[in-house]
């Protein structure tokens, strides 16, 4: 999956946990709680989105790591398989 893909991905999955995220413009560097002003049940609902959709364990000490747009994708980059 290319770096594309995953953030398109990401922000479907985001989409789906947090309507208003398909109508705003996403800032890659800005925490997802921030910009969109989602709870902590919201945020963990995307983990576990992203989780079995792509296959990729994540650790509870890891979850702030997925708190934006871009810290997602490079965490995951370089977890996903082949």
């Amino acid at each position: 999956m290319t770096e594309t893909e995953l953030r398109e991905r990401l922000l479907a999955i985001l989409g789906s946990i947090a309507p208003e995220a398909r109508e705003i413009d996403i800032d890659p560097e800005q925490s997802f709680r921030d910009r969109l002003d989602i709870e902590s049940m919201d945020f963990l609902n995307f983990v576990t989105a992203v989780h079995k959709q792509l296959g990729v364990p994540i650790r509870e000490l890891d979850y702030p790591r997925l708190a934006s747009l871009n810290g997602a994708v490079h965490y995951l980059l370089a977890r996903l398989p082949g």
